[in-house]
């Protein structure tokens, strides 16, 4: 089995809370390597993304990563919880930039991720496995791909240990972008991230606000499936599946997969695999 680690989102009910701990009960057997945790925007769930790294490492035994966004905060917050990490052991962290949210001011003392890998770096040293964002089919927001490519190069040369990427479904987006970060002098992991399919409507929602591309096949025969839940959650464990094992064979490091807090899509892809 291929190296492999989770992401999930913190909870902010006991009902979310419950489903988390499912989902990390029946995932953790697969054996990861660790569990990331996301950000909230504009520190709106910055309690909660601590209480569910907590709650990930003690309860169900993980390596955690938090993830760290620029968004909103000062170099004195950031140092602050950068110390809460350390104290309570944990060697990993996701640096991102984030997305400023609506009606907010200011976007903190950090630009982007590159300022903050670097500052991580000169705080805490080399303490902490920093992992970055990449973006195969290039970020929404870049102005072209190249210019695309060099931000992500600033990342790695700021002290990033390795990168995972936005989800995809076309392996070749992947592989080209890491022979073209390879010809830049970037030889750090890039590990695919992996969305598993459960719900059309929402991963094309998501996919709608990210820029990852749907194929039209795949869009196609999702579509052919309207409301019947279980022939789509098939086909996308398939689809996912198939996807995971060309990413392998290729010489991709591990995989990432974006849980959203549910245990059986991801398993389904991963029983496949084994």
């Amino acid at each position: 089995m291929p190296a492999i680690s989770f992401e999930f989102f913190p909870p902010k009910t006991d009902e979310q809370r419950a489903q988390l701990d499912h989902a990390a009960e029946v995932l953790k057997p697969h054996g990861p390597e660790y569990a990331s945790v996301t950000f909230g925007a504009g520190g709106s769930t910055l309690s909660y993304t601590g209480e569910t790294v907590a709650r990930l490492h003690s309860q169900h035994g993980f390596h955690v990563a938090p993830h760290l966004s620029c968004v909103g905060g000062t170099r004195d917050e950031i140092a602050a919880l950068l110390d809460s990490y350390r104290a309570a052991g944990y060697r990993r962290i996701v640096a991102l930039r984030g997305d400023l949210p609506s009606g907010m001011a200011t976007a903190g003392d950090f630009r982007y991720a590159a300022e903050l890998v670097r500052f991580i770096r000169e705080y805490s040293g080399d303490h902490f496995h920093v992992e970055v964002a990449a973006y195969p089919e290039t970020h929404p927001q870049a102005d072209d791909a190249l210019r695309d490519l060099h931000h992500f190069k600033a990342k790695i040369d700021a002290g990033a240990n390795g990168a995972i990427t936005q989800y995809f479904f076309n392996p070749d987006a992947y592989f080209r972008f890491v022979d073209d970060v390879h010809k830049l002098g970037v030889n750090v992991p890039i590990v695919p991230g992996i969305m598993p399919i459960a719900n059309y409507s929402q991963l094309k929602r998501f996919s709608d606000m990210c820029g990852a591309e749907i194929p039209r096949w795949i869009a196609k025969r999702m579509q052919a499936h309207g409301d019947d839940a279980a022939s789509v959650r098939a086909l996308g464990a398939e689809v996912v599946a198939q996807l995971c094992r060309r990413l392998l064979e290729g010489g991709a490091p591990g995989l990432h997969f974006y849980t959203l807090n549910r245990a059986r899509a991801t398993q389904a892809i991963l029983q496949q695999l084994t």
